[in-house]
């Protein structure tokens, strides 16, 4: 057909591509895809998808695309009409599928539960047949549920008469009536879409036991594709503290224990199986860069998945979330492992680096990209990171007594503060005075950082050194990367400062003596200005590529613009807050 025709051509241009010549060698081969759907979020900006960057995603192999939808033409961002969007994508051999935040404010078994749900879901496949399918996960789409383990009520409104209600919210729990949530959806959806891919998406109750899971697994509806998230939940030692993979990231590149129980009664069972994978190139692990340039890692990856493919058969999978896919290195390599004939992962790493760099230059670059990758397994994992540092880059705020907001666009949905913890800090839960924690788990987080921070580096010199070797878009190419790679190191060090930050002011409520007042004091104005230092190197790397410091469902967040907000707010700290305490040492110790 015209889509296999078009992924046809593709293949075409790669080949011509990695060799950098028109020529092809005589003889039949037959491609075909790993995967189906590989479903994408735009990386051009939220809801954003300008031609060009359809055909990208094409071209990498992906054959759908995400929208966030909360009614008819409405997305998250605002009107968007669907049939033209479904009418453009399919141009380029792109399915388009919903993801769901439309309200859902009936139970299946309330009388007027059908016209409710028949004027929402109902409606929209009734008025936009072409798409696809659609993506249901809990915190989006949470219904009243009846089931006595929860509360009925959404997570943002989880009160009664102001009070926690103590219980979890049907968003962040297996409840036993989703499936029969999921057939009222297939009652409404198929008379206008027989065929709708109705992708049921357990992300948010992963955490629960497994027991719980399996049984709302065992009563989803016929027809139900299901999706489980890949890595999370995984826990792996490290230096002196155990790292557990909170959300999306790479830093554990294999199918975790939640997302393979699941998998295997999916198998059972004869469901569908998909998978959140982030497979695109980026995860949560950093927020403000285009992709992740650890290809050793994402290789691991690949093999994981094509392991389940064999064993679990999965067969679908979702490449990226909010922060959308950037055509990249990454997406290359992937593409060769998952098109049959299938590259080993070394076969690949290698044939992408060929292209990138010359076959003079293969051993070279590959020993740059070993230890970019290696680089990698030192990062902790840890929802203070991901939601913070790690999310905005080096302008991420240091705060002591005073609150902030992040400038933001105002027209970004998830700008400012919204998924951006700024106030860094542990969980409550575990008491942060305690000094057995904060040895082992914070002081080793500091050490693997500057371990990573360290690999970083000598990655980056060994690429600069290539680049001299190169001309044309092979050096510009690789010396954006080289400056991505130090916007990275940034960050870690970042990261680094905000980990020393945290443990001195946790210090300051031991503090008795004047002396030690003094050097508290000292310390944290030279962490200061230490960050203050490492912002302003930033700012040259974020101007020399606008790219850095931006995420679609953020806009900017990391740019020069907040680099300079930054160095302002932590000035304003050592001028104000700082003085203040110093005032009190002078005055009263």
């Amino acid at each position: 057909d015209e889509r296999g025709c078009a992924q046809g051509l593709y293949q075409l241009e790669d080949r011509m591509n990695r060799i950098r010549a028109p020529y092809l060698s005589r003889g039949k081969i037959h491609f075909a895809p790993a995967f189906s759907p590989r479903m994408v979020h735009s990386g051009y900006g939220q809801e954003q998808y300008p031609e060009p960057h359809m055909s990208a995603i094409a071209h990498a192999g992906m054959d759908a695309i995400l929208l966030f939808v909360k009614d008819v033409d409405l997305t998250e961002v605002g009107y968007m009409d669907f049939n033209n969007t479904i009418r453009r994508a399919n141009k380029y051999g792109l399915d388009v599928y919903v993801y769901s935040k439309i309200e859902s404010d009936r139970h299946p078994d309330d009388p007027d539960a059908f016209d409710h749900y028949n004027s929402t879901y109902g409606r929209l496949f009734e008025k936009c047949p072409g798409f696809k399918g659609v993506v249901l996960v809990g915190e989006s789409v949470e219904f009243p549920s009846k089931d006595p383990r929860v509360s009925p009520f959404k997570y943002y409104n989880n009160t009664i008469d102001g009070l926690p209600t103590g219980k979890t919210t049907p968003g962040w729990f297996p409840c036993v009536d989703y499936p029969q949530w999921l057939k009222m959806l297939q009652r409404v959806i198929y008379p206008h879409r027989p065929d709708a891919d109705i992708v049921f998406w357990t992300y948010n109750w992963g955490w629960a036991p497994e027991e719980e899971r399996l049984a709302l697994i065992d009563n989803l509806p016929e027809g139900i594709s299901l999706m489980a998230t890949f890595e999370m939940f995984n826990v792996h030692q490290m230096d002196g503290f155990k790292s557990r993979a909170a959300d999306y990231t790479i830093a554990f590149p294999e199918a975790g224990p939640y997302f393979i129980g699941e998998a295997r009664r999916a198998k059972e069972r004869g469901i569908r199986l998909y998978t959140q994978a982030n497979s695109a190139g980026k995860t949560w692990d950093y927020g403000v860069i285009p992709y992740e340039p650890v290809p050793e890692r994402w290789v691991e990856r690949y093999e994981s998945m094509l392991e389940m493919k064999e064993k679990y058969g999965l067969s679908g999978v979702m490449e990226s979330h909010h922060y959308g896919f950037w055509p990249n290195f990454i997406s290359r390599i992937e593409k060769l492992m998952f098109t049959e004939p299938y590259a080993s992962g070394e076969e690949a790493l290698k044939a992408v680096a060929e292209e990138l760099y010359g076959p003079e230059n293969l051993e070279a670059a590959l020993h740059a990209w070993h230890i970019l990758s290696e680089a990698h397994t030192y990062y902790p994992i840890t929802n203070e990171d991901q939601y913070g540092p790690f999310r905005v880059g080096p302008s991420y705020p240091f705060l002591l007594d005073s609150k902030v907001q992040i400038p933001k666009a105002f027209y970004s949905i998830y700008g400012g503060n919204k998924i951006t913890e700024v106030d860094y800090a542990y969980s409550p839960a575990v008491n942060p005075l305690e000094i057995g924690f904060r040895q082992t788990r914070i002081d080793g987080e500091i050490r693997s950082l500057e371990k990573m921070r360290e690999l970083q580096k000598q990655a980056r010199q060994e690429l600069e050194a290539l680049a001299e070797k190169l001309s044309g878009i092979r050096r510009a190419d690789c010396l954006r990367l080289c400056n991505m790679i130090a916007f990275m190191e940034n960050t870690a060090l970042t990261a680094i400062h905000a980990k020393k930050w945290t443990k001195l002011r946790w210090d300051f409520y031991h503090i008795t003596e004047k002396d030690r007042m003094q050097s508290w004091v000292n310390e944290m104005t030279a962490l200061a200005e230490a960050e203050i230092r490492n912002a302003e190197a930033t700012i040259p790397l974020a101007e020399a590529d606008s790219r850095l410091g931006w995420e679609p469902s953020m806009e900017y967040i990391g740019s020069v613009r907040h680099l300079r907000w930054k160095i302002r707010q932590v000035r304003l700290v050592i001028d104000t807050e700082l003085k203040r305490y110093q005032k009190f040492v002078d005055e009263t110790m």
